[in-house]
């Protein structure tokens, strides 16, 4: 048995087949085969339900998989710990939604490079619900997340910042009125698979605004082109990070809507062993919240 053979097992796991966790791990199909039969023989046990096209975890594979993350988790950290440097060098998996990779995530990133050159954030974009179990698991050491309904035990929740729902029109708008223009022109929803996206729609069934939808798109970019194009409206999280050179676009208050606040936030497990390593992430993150704007300007001027 070797730590190798831990990460493909678990690799199994997070990817449900052996071709896609050969793919993760690097190896081929028949080494990740050989791999786990080599730990059914070694364990005398049987980790795999064979019968079935693709072979599913038995009750006792599951087990030792949950164990084996335990394992890898700990020999992960073992020479930080030695060091004394937690963690502060080498490679931090970090998830993210969409919505934060055009500033908060890069101006955030540019900051942490500078207080530890030695660590290298490696990023995961994904929706809400599917940082969340990647996290739950150990795949990510962390998120920058929406903050969903609610969180299993294991996870902590630090908040990060808020973010107003703002509806977003074309100059060709004239209209001041946020419920009139709802009503008046065709909408572009955000993805309804996003925690923001319910939210919207939330806000939108609350205060009985019927619109007339043309298309449904997950990423912020993609809805501000469709929206500069005149292709129709739409009501997107008002970023906490604003861009130099900021998108031609109209923004109107929904003031009166009662509309819900998108709150972001890092998840991260209870036992991490990289508690440092979030510190130092979320303190990146404080920083350029303080500094609002992102620019290749802005970087220079804080680092």
């Amino acid at each position: 048995m070797s730590i190798r053979m831990l990460k493909t097992l678990i690799a199994i796991a997070d990817h449900k087949t052996f071709s896609a966790a050969a793919d993760a791990v690097f190896v081929t199909h028949a080494a990740v085969s050989q791999q786990m039969r080599s730990l059914e023989e070694s364990w005398q046990v049987k980790i795999f339900d064979r019968t079935t096209r693709t072979p599913e975890f038995t009750p006792v594979g599951r087990a030792l998989v949950s164990q084996a993350r335990e394992v890898v988790r700990a020999y992960d950290n073992i020479v930080p710990a030695v060091l004394g440097d937690g963690g502060l060098r080498g490679e931090f998996p970090l998830g993210a939604v969409a919505t934060t990779l055009t500033a908060i995530v890069p101006f955030s990133a540019a900051l942490l490079k500078n207080s530890c050159p030695e660590l290298h954030l490696r990023l995961y974009p994904g929706l809400t619900n599917q940082l969340i179990p990647q996290v739950e698991r150990g795949t990510l050491e962390a998120a920058l997340i929406s903050r969903p309904p609610a969180l299993a035990p294991s996870l902590v929740w630090r908040s990060i910042a808020q973010e107003k729902l703002v509806l977003v029109t074309s100059h060709k708008v004239q209209s001041d009125d946020a419920v009139e223009i709802l009503r008046s022109y065709p909408f572009i929803r955000f993805s309804r698979d996003a925690v923001v996206g319910t939210l919207i729609e939330k806000c939108l069934s609350d205060n009985g605004i019927a619109v007339t939808d043309t298309m449904e798109l997950a990423n912020l970019e993609a809805i501000y082109g469709m929206v500069i194009a005149d292709l129709g409206i739409s009501i997107v999280p008002d970023p906490c990070i604003k861009l130099a050179n900021e998108p031609p676009l109209r923004r109107i208050s929904l003031r009166g809507l009662n509309a819900p606040v998108r709150e972001l936030g890092l998840i991260y497990r209870k036992d991490t062993t990289k508690l440092r390593v979030i510190e130092e992430v979320a303190t990146s993150i404080d920083k350029a919240l303080a500094i609002g704007t992102f620019s290749s300007d802005s970087i220079r001027l804080a680092t």
